[in-house]
């Protein structure tokens, strides 16, 4: 007889428990869209266009996919949704998902809200990491030409000392509230400036505990490698590796640029190379508990199985605070909740922001949903299992005053 596994994704009941009939059948329709990607691209133009004519489409908007995928427009409006989440053992990771734009007024207002999210998660272990992306903060152009070893003029040097200097302002603040911090992973052509960056922020923060996380996506067939040089360094040089594993968002833009630019690929030949990276990447970082804190931000069942086992097997409680496992808000209940049920710790991805401006990340949820059959087949088929399951258990109960 096989063991059983550690933690169940198949509860649907412990997966929807926080979801009402009436939002459950919302979600039903919305996954259901979502196998029509022709119709769901057409809706996504006429939603971004319909708002820059200023059509009044925004309440639209806010009651379907804003409504699952966002927490709120402001940080206030999410406090609902992280006490909602903290009911059933889920913390929350605040996400100020406004597109970062090039000029100095969004980098700096950009720059606030994350000073603001790390204000919010101080002391609140409901809010256990808060996260930014170097990209919302500092003007890409720069850093590609900063990775690519080209010379910047006067404009563009000083550009780079501000946004040095507010990636410092923003680090320095989250260890003096104690509050963990990731930095998002993104593209190649100037992902090596920011781990620079973020790597010596660690060697500066994390000292005593992971403060400082820095993102591996294990669908460059590098990551691997630089997750364990990443590692290496830390041990050199006495600090905490905090590590967020993901598999990675830019696959297309990638192959794209690489082949226009004329480069290899630095994509993974194909999507069993990239599972089977992010698992050893798993075991690798817990081999290695001593030295690394880890956050496994995945949408695969299997993965967060192999996640749950490996804590059991090195014989870790399953809330060691070296370990976690996240998903995005919206997406993959059945593993969040499962996970935090079973006592692991798990925490999901709340973005926020003003609809219109948020609208852009709205668009890469559906699309991304809607490009991936098995993972909006899968949400489809468990939101009506849950359904079914609730008609059933009340048509079993008596009817009170009938013998």
């Amino acid at each position: 007889m096989e063991p059983k596994p550690n933690v169940s994704f198949e509860n649907t009941s412990v997966a929807f428990a926080h979801r009402s009939d009436a939002t459950l059948k919302k979600m039903r329709l919305l996954f259901k869209l979502m196998h029509y990607p022709f119709w769901l691209h057409m809706g996504i133009k006429l939603a971004n266009g319909g708002l820059k004519w200023g059509l009044p489409i925004q309440g639209l908007i806010k009651s379907t996919v804003f409504e699952q995928f966002c927490g709120g427009e402001d940080i206030a409006s999410c406090r609902p949704r992280i006490q909602e989440l903290a009911s059933y053992g889920v913390g929350t990771i605040l996400d100020y998902s406004v597109e970062g734009k090039k000029e100095l007024s969004s980098f700096e207002a950009t720059k606030a809200q994350i000073l603001q999210t790390i204000r919010e998660g101080s002391g609140n272990p409901h809010l256990p990491f808060a996260v930014f992306k170097v990209s919302g903060i500092a003007n890409v152009d720069v850093l590609t030409k900063v990775q690519a070893g080209e010379v910047l003029d006067q404009a563009e040097t000083e550009a780079l000392q501000r946004a040095e200097k507010r990636i410092g302002e923003i680090f320095a603040a989250a260890a003096e509230a104690g509050v963990r911090i990731m930095v998002d992973g993104e593209e190649s052509w100037f992902q090596d400036v920011i781990d620079r960056w973020v790597l010596s922020a660690m060697a500066t923060y994390n000292r005593e505990t992971a403060i400082v996380y820095n993102t591996f996506q294990l669908y460059r067939h590098d990551m691997l490698r630089r997750l364990k040089d990443a590692h290496h360094d830390a041990v050199a040089k006495g600090y905490f590796l905090g590590a967020k594993l993901v598999r990675g968002a830019y696959m297309e833009k990638e192959r794209e640029r690489a082949k226009e630019k004329g480069y290899p690929s630095p994509i993974q030949p194909d999507k069993e190379a990239t599972d089977r990276d992010y698992d050893r990447a798993l075991q690798f970082c817990i081999n290695n508990k001593q030295r690394i804190f880890l956050v496994s931000g995945t949408h695969n069942e299997l993965s967060n199985q192999v996640l749950s086992e490996l804590v059991d097997l090195h014989g870790m409680k399953r809330n060691d605070p070296r370990v976690y496992a996240a998903q995005l808000y919206g997406m993959s209940d059945a593993i969040s909740f499962n996970l935090a049920k079973a006592g692991y710790n798990t925490a999901k991805y709340l973005p926020y922001g003003p609809v219109a401006e948020v609208l852009p990340y709205l668009s890469r949820r559906v699309e991304e949903n809607s490009g991936m059959a098995g993972q909006r087949s899968r949400e489809y088929k468990q939101i009506k299992q849950e359904l079914a399951r609730r008609k059933k258990a009340r048509s079993s109960f008596p009817t009170i005053g009938k013998n």
